[in-house]
């Protein structure tokens, strides 16, 4: 099982590629993986027959676990756990010691070494403080305490190996105490769904040092139990509908299901305002036509959303509310400008993000965009590519939408849709002062703001910048 980033420490084998006794190339899609940032397809290491499959579709087992085995050519056999380099990423140190001594099946020795851990506490039950913190110490003291010079261990230090990063952001915006998380994930990590289920049942509460707690969080153990910090309603559970004959039941992918936790979270999370504006794309159209040939030449599709992406990127600068994002109760107005736009694919949505966005041209916008847009649907993503991003543009109008209300992609505070772009019929005032109707080329955007922290008239000045930089748009930046 390859590392993926450094934050992820476990995957799950989503489709076997190859059958054994199938041949297969170097650098040939072997398997995929699902993680709790990205799907991929992972290249066999190397040339030869698939002998054996050791990790079977669906299950998770931790980061370099051998997951199969290629005999080669010489008779050998070979791992077919590729590295973080084969993924495209730099190989970290394995996490987990087990497969040393068990070379042959380590995949088992992951639930051996948390299973103590889930009865100890269960997320929606009141934590036992002493329970938590000590139980990944049997997996890995050595590794914890080798560091420091004095033998002791911080509480930052303790939750920073037993959590990833989105969860512990999660839980400082949450006021949530890891440290009293009994965590289910490889060695004792609390996973996104440990904090979940605490966060839903209104557990686990408290000021945690290492956890960066936001202004105002002392008022929170007030009530025990409560959620002050999520408005709405209580725990939203999924309920069991029974199925009728003939119907198909299909589990959730591990990218649906974190789709599905992810939207859930941001509705009872934002406070959720939607704003439309109707963007005369003519000038827009009439420069596509133009330059579109030359920039197939460069191999560059130049789409509306290559335009839509430019006019965003700098319009974030004069408005940094919209590039924001909350953490508690303080306000984080991001330095950079990075993009994300949505990608429907075949099994979900994943949102890729270009970096810099407001430094790039016209060209190296469509260009990025058509990169990250082709990658996705083949797999061939990285972490890093879909992390980092200040503010998200979907386009269900591919599809022939004519406006949405999009959900805000956490952390951010603002993401824009677009429409249906289409000729209709519009009135326009002809030089003389005298109203007529013309064909134009039209479209909705929308905008969907936490009113947390952007208000009404901070989106439609935003809005109106962008509907304006699209209606006039300069030919020199093309």
């Amino acid at each position: 099982m390859p590392q993926m980033g450094e934050s992820i420490a476990e995957g799950t084998v989503s489709k076997w590629l190859k059958k054994p006794g199938d041949a297969v190339k170097r650098d040939e899609p072997l398997f995929e993986i699902s993680t709790d940032k990205v799907d991929a397809e992972i290249p066999a290491p190397t040339a030869g027959v698939l002998a054996e499959i050791k990790v079977q579709e669906g299950e998770t087992v931790p980061v370099q676990t051998l997951v199969a085995v290629i005999e080669t050519d010489g008779g050998a056999a070979t791992v077919a756990a590729t590295t973080g380099a084969a993924a495209g990423t730099k190989p970290a140190p394995t996490p987990t010691p087990t497969p040393a001594p068990a070379p042959a099946r380590p995949a088992p020795a992951a639930p051996q070494a948390k299973a103590p851990a889930a009865p100890a506490a269960p997320p929606s039950a009141p934590p036992a403080p002493a329970a938590s913190p000590t139980a990944p110490s049997p997996t890995r003291p050595a590794a914890a305490a080798a560091p420091k010079g004095d033998g002791a261990e911080t509480t930052e230090e303790r939750l920073r190996r037993k959590s990833t990063p989105l969860v512990r952001k999660m839980a400082a915006e949450h006021q949530v105490d890891l440290s009293s998380i009994a965590g289910t994930g490889f060695a004792g990590r609390v996973t996104k769904q440990d904090l979940l289920g605490v966060i839903e049942g209104g557990g686990a509460r408290a000021a945690v040092p290492g956890a960066r707690p936001v202004p105002g969080a002392p008022a929170a153990p007030a009530v025990p139990g409560a959620r002050p910090t999520i408005p709405g309603p209580g725990p939203i559970e999924h309920p069991v509908v029974e199925p009728w004959p003939g119907d198909r039941v299909e589990p959730f992918t591990k990218i649906r299901k974190i789709t599905a936790d992810h939207m859930i979270l941001s509705r009872r999370v934002s406070a959720h305002v939607t704003s439309f504006f109707e963007v005369d794309y003519t000038t827009v159209s009439e420069l596509r036509k133009l330059h579109k040939a030359s920039y197939a030449e460069r191999g560059v599709n130049l789409t509306y959303l290559a335009f839509i992406a430019k006019a965003c990127a700098e319009n974030l600068r004069q408005h940094a509310i919209v590039n924001a994002a909350v953490s508690g109760d303080t306000i984080i107005y991001r330095a950079e400008v990075n993009i994300g736009i949505a990608v429907a694919l075949d099994w979900g949505l994943i949102v890729p993000v270009v970096k810099h966005a407001d430094e790039l041209s016209l060209v190296g916008l469509a260009r990025a965009i058509n990169d990250l847009g082709e990658r996705a649907r083949t797999k061939r993503l990285l972490p890093d590519e879909i992390q980092r991003g200040t503010f998200t543009i979907t386009n269900p109008g591919v599809f022939g939408s004519f406006a949405g209300a999009p959900i805000i992609n956490q952390p951010q505070v603002a993401i824009l849709g677009v429409g249906a772009i289409e000729k209709r019929p519009k009135v326009v005032t002809l030089p003389d002062g005298t109203d007529t109707l013309a064909i134009r080329t039209m479209g909705m955007v929308s905008m969907s703001y936490d009113h947390r922290v952007v208000d009404g008239a901070d989106a439609d000045r935003f809005l109106a910048d962008v509907k304006r930089t699209l209606e006039t748009f300069p030919e020199g930046a093309v």
